[in-house]
């Protein structure tokens, strides 16, 4: 059993039970009780229960992300915690919008796994190996414009569903010659030996908080808070926090043709946006190396910077 103080009296509360709100995809489920074991391991004598949340994301798999809105795989479990069906609600951060309503807190952000978006093509070909005329699958706008800019010569296609779903197409006669998922889910399912090649963060600017898990509460939850805190990796928070404020400038969500990647080496954060059409034929693109005690500032700098150089209505795929 854990404690901590209550804010009125001074004297700890013990917590024996907290609930852990998940999607219920496997990737969802295995990074869940990732976090669920390291938490019984971080709070001796809590007891840990996973609840399963239906998210609109996961129950509507025909509608293209974007018609679907922001946080479509993280409203239901926002109104879970809010009725206490569950304490805590685990989420791939990317999935996230860039600022929370004022009745939740991100309560730790774990150390990231790989951040890089991984290509797994049919025939074992590169993205600049594989052929003019093929099919590159997948269900994420900014990939697609990513793609379309990168290699104009490919079909790219929409694909939805979960991991083993989309890597499923590859196998099927009329299926795709490639597909394109974040290596961090290959890697937490077991399945990194499908990859056929790390796409670098530099040109090929992962999406907003990809690769880390954000652990989310109820405002004013401090038990759970303190229970959740101890996971917290700093500097992954402080790389997310930038990517975030520079989403947040922006106003765009997961599903838009936008992307930042922040890393921190040393006392250093090295930075890469990206925004572009649907269509990839408009791109921004900005890199910037600054001080990582800066990072939440380095964000919203560049992202007044996409704003001022039109973004907003580049995203929008308005260039007139």
């Amino acid at each position: 059993m854990s404690s901590t103080d209550d804010k009125k009296t001074g004297r700890p509360v013990a917590i024996s039970h907290i609930k852990v709100g998940t999607r219920g995809s496997e990737l969802a489920l295995t990074q869940t009780g990732h976090v669920v074991d390291a938490l019984k391991e971080a709070n001796f004598g809590v007891e840990f229960e996973i609840v399963v949340i239906k998210t609109t994301g996961d129950i509507d798999q025909r509608q293209n992300l974007a018609a679907l809105g922001v946080g479509v795989f993280v409203r239901e479990l926002e109104a879970a915690l809010l009725d206490k069906r569950v304490d805590l609600a685990v989420h791939s951060l990317k999935d996230m919008p860039s600022s929370l309503p004022p009745q939740f807190t991100l309560a730790a952000v774990p150390l990231r796994e790989d951040p890089r978006d991984a290509f797994i093509s049919r025939n074992g070909e590169t993205l600049e190996e594989i052929p003019a005329g093929s099919r590159i699958a997948t269900g994420s706008a900014r990939r697609q414009a990513l793609i379309k800019s990168l290699r104009p010569d490919l079909i790219v296609e929409s694909l939805r569903g979960n991991v083993p779903t989309r890597l499923a197409k590859l196998d099927e006669a009329d299926g795709p010659d490639a597909v394109i998922l974040a290596a961090a889910g290959l890697n937490r399912l077991g399945l990194e030996n499908r990859i056929t090649q790390h796409l670098p963060c530099s040109n090929f600017v992962p999406a907003v908080g990809q690769g880390a898990l954000a652990l989310e509460t109820r405002m004013g939850d401090a038990p759970t808070i303190a229970l959740a805190a101890k996971l917290n990796h700093e500097e992954t928070h402080l790389e997310v926090s930038a990517e975030r404020a520079f989403l947040d400038e922006i106003g765009g969500g997961c599903s838009a043709s936008v992307s930042a990647h922040a890393k921190i080496r040393g006392k250093r954060l090295e930075f890469s946006a990206f925004a572009s059409t649907p269509d990839g034929a408009s791109i921004i693109r900005e890199s910037l190396v600054d001080m990582a005690d800066n990072a939440e500032e380095v964000g919203r700098k560049i992202g007044q910077l996409f704003v001022e150089r039109g973004a907003q209505q580049l995203v929008a795929g308005d260039t007139k």
